[in-house]
């Protein structure tokens, strides 16, 4: 049986995860929000169309480092801690472990890490996509404090409530999402490792460049996105309706009035958004994992 790859340590993935965020957010800022306006309930060109592209940045900026930096650390954390387990298990049974042993640890430490960062991304996504949709004149701060600026009316829970309006359904996006892109990833990272070493069974040690990670990341997150765009057609039309309205609802009024196709609408740029997503953000991270662990 191979040797599981050593996970990096918590400042590690800390630190990389950071970095990742910040890079992948700000150097592919324009794709997302021409994947936002093509969602819009008000259409794509009243919502701004191509004109002012990097409006909500701001907002992106201040989430970017800390959301990611929230996921790497749970998603490292809870994968070192299940294989732990594993081993041991396996070492007091003598036996081998099953085939999806370790890509079902991918998917839970996956799940656990995108609940983390959803309390960093989703508050810090409902002022951004305001702004990229058009909204408070297109601006991050005029978005905050509009939603700041109901504390009068509906106290601080209804203030609460409205930052993390469409937390429900960002879980259920994000979730089905790393659920597929990570232990494609992992898998991908896994033969990267054999090819790497001849065909054989890759070691611990076994080194993957950047490259190959920006790689698997690309094909890993153009397939993820392709597959889960109806759940992110659906977050968007939450988080950028008037009123507070139910995921339920939403679905029902979308599919009633325009039938399946509005679900793929910016399914384009969504898959290309994250297809160069995948490559900048665990391109980036393994570089600055191994940079990190070079110097150990």
């Amino acid at each position: 049986m191979a040797a599981s790859p050593a996970n990096p340590p918590f400042s590690t993935a800390l630190l990389a995860g950071g970095v990742a965020g910040t890079t992948v957010d700000l150097s592919l800022f324009p794709l997302d929000t021409l994947k936002t306006r093509l969602q819009s309930r008000a259409g794509f060109f009243p919502s701004g169309g191509f004109r002012g592209v990097y409006r909500g940045v701001g907002s992106a900026v201040v989430g970017s480092a800390p959301g990611a930096a929230f996921f790497f650390c749970t998603y490292e954390g809870v994968k070192d801690l299940l294989s732990s387990s594993r081993r041991r298990r396996r070492q007091q049974q003598d036996g081998s472990d099953g085939v999806w042993a370790e890509p079902l640890e991918h998917m839970a430490a996956a799940s656990l890490g995108e609940v983390a960062a959803c309390a960093v991304r989703v508050p810090t996504e409902v002022i951004k996509q305001r702004a990229q949709a058009g909204q408070h004149g297109g601006s991050s701060a005029g978005a905050l404090r509009a939603i700041l600026g109901q504390y009068g009316t509906v106290g601080l829970a209804g203030v609460w409530r409205e930052l993390y309006r469409g937390w429900g359904i960002t879980v259920m996006r994000e979730v089905p999402f790393t659920v597929i892109q990570f232990p494609l990833w992992e898998a991908l990272k896994g033969w990267g490792r054999r090819r790497n070493q001849g065909g054989g069974a890759a070691s611990a040690t076994a080194h993957i460049s950047a490259g190959e990670s920006a790689l698997y990341g690309s094909i890993s997150g153009a397939v993820a996105a392709g597959i889960t765009t109806p759940l992110d057609v659906l977050k968007t039309r939450v988080m950028l309706s008037k009123e507070k309205e139910s995921v339920l609802v939403v679905l029902r009024d979308l599919f009633a009035s325009h039938g399946i196709r509005p679900f793929f609408a910016g399914i384009g740029p969504r898959v290309m958004w994250i297809s160069a997503g995948g490559a900048v953000f665990l391109g980036s991270y393994q570089w600055t994992v191994n940079a990190l662990q070079s110097r150990v």
